[in-house]
């Protein structure tokens, strides 16, 4: 009988289509859940989390609709629901909120705008100028190192370090050396 009904065949299933009440609840769901939907939209603001809060305030009435059919207005219990899940959800959802706002951890602000042009100048950079300047730059590495780590001679490590640097002065529309505006990417 509940495969008739169309529902699954679960204990509670198996009772309420025995009692001859899956199509009162088919039709008690057709006829309720758009307005139920509805108060809970103005109420969260938001269609989807409303259709799911009353989706599952039905599916709690569902194993308990024998009983509920005979009450004065089925439909107040279901409501009820829908509202404390809703009520439960934003209570879920402050504290959340609460929790990470008040963790005394400070907002970390995005990079300068001085960083992300950096960044964009590096990588517009052929890789090896690229691997030198970071190597000596960032890491502290000699020249010496730099060609241990490159596998080249130290003369190609000064001319790449040479070169790179002019490369990024260039794209930064700055004199490395004084930090002055020499044009380029800084008039933009």
């Amino acid at each position: 009988m509940a495969a008739q009904a169309g529902l699954g065949a679960g204990p509670e299933t198996v009772v309420v289509a025995a009692e001859g009440g899956a199509q009162d609840f088919a039709d008690f769901y057709a006829t309720t859940f758009r307005p139920l939907c509805v108060q809970l939209y103005v109420h969260t603001g938001d269609m989807a989390e409303a259709q799911d809060l009353v989706q599952e305030a039905f599916c709690r009435a569902f194993p308990r609709w024998s009983k509920l059919v005979h009450y004065d207005d089925p439909a107040a219990w279901v409501r009820k629901v829908a509202w404390n899940l809703a009520t439960s959800r934003w209570r879920r959802l402050q504290r959340l909120t609460d929790f990470t706002s008040h963790r005394g951890i400070e907002p970390i602000p995005g990079p300068d705008p001085e960083r992300v042009e950096l960044r964009r100048a590096l990588a517009d950079l052929p890789p090896f100028q690229r691997q030198v300047l970071v190597l000596h730059y960032v890491a502290g590495a000699s020249v010496t190192e730099i060609a241990g780590i490159a596998g080249v001679a130290e003369g190609t490590v000064k001319s790449r370090l040479h070169r790179a640097r002019a490369a990024l002065a260039g794209r930064l529309g700055r004199d490395l050396s004084t930090g002055e505006q020499t044009g380029g990417l800084g008039d933009v």
